[in-house]
């Protein structure tokens, strides 16, 4: 479980502080697949990126009683000099997995060849996604973040990413946000619309998408 308590975010610019959401209140559990809606720049990468805990809030808490991803598709955390092998190398020592089959599983599903021996920072943005994709999926979560990236690549790829999370991790959590609103009623059970700094939970996600398209 995922516990979110009153979640606010700013940043500052200038002299000034612009605030992107206030009170955010959010309960993830296992098998939960919540889709975050909103306008470009309403806070739904921000707060993928806090509930992972690759920023902080301004106020507030996250409590997490299980393991999450780092957002799929985020390559911040690439060391660009490395090798796409040297990378996952690098992860599977922090999480105490096996190189090899780590390895592997990245060859089978990023596709790039021999694109993998080369430095990360000579990659395309799409590239990088697919290797920061695989890494995710490679490493076994509780909970999955999910920021766009299966919209990156061919339709082969999007198979490949919707088999991989939504059929093989069914009992996993997951928390997707996306501007497809066929991606969410296919597969979100849940959803939270931020627009206008607030969030607004809804059970029923085809209510929530009707709001969403609405703004």
């Amino acid at each position: 479980m995922i516990i979110c308590r009153n979640l606010a975010k700013s940043y500052t610019h200038g002299r000034a502080r612009k605030s992107v959401f206030e009170d955010v209140n959010l309960t993830i559990s296992s098998g939960d697949r919540i889709a975050l809606l909103g306008r470009n720049g309403a806070g739904k990468t921000t707060l993928i990126k806090l509930i992972g805990g690759v920023e902080m809030p301004t106020s507030g808490r996250i409590e997490r009683r299980m393991s999450v991803s780092w957002p799929l598709g985020f390559a911040g955390g690439f060391q660009g000099s490395l090798t796409g092998y040297d990378n996952a190398r690098f992860i599977a020592r922090i999480y105490g997995h096996n190189y090899s089959q780590i390895r592997a599983f990245v060859e089978d599903f990023t596709e790039l060849g021999r694109e993998l021996k080369m430095p990360v920072k000579t990659y395309s943005s799409g590239m990088r996604a697919r290797l920061a994709f695989a890494l995710s999926l490679a490493i076994e979560f509780d909970c999955y973040l999910i920021d766009e990236i299966i919209l990156v690549g061919d339709q082969n790829f999007h198979r490949k990413c919707a088999y991989e999370l939504f059929e093989k991790r069914s009992d996993r959590a997951m928390i997707l946000a996306s501007h497809s609103t066929e991606l969410i009623n296919q597969f979100c059970n849940r959803a939270l619309l931020i627009h206008n700094k607030k969030a607004t939970e809804y059970e029923d996600v085809g209510l929530a998408v009707d709001a969403y398209t609405r703004l």
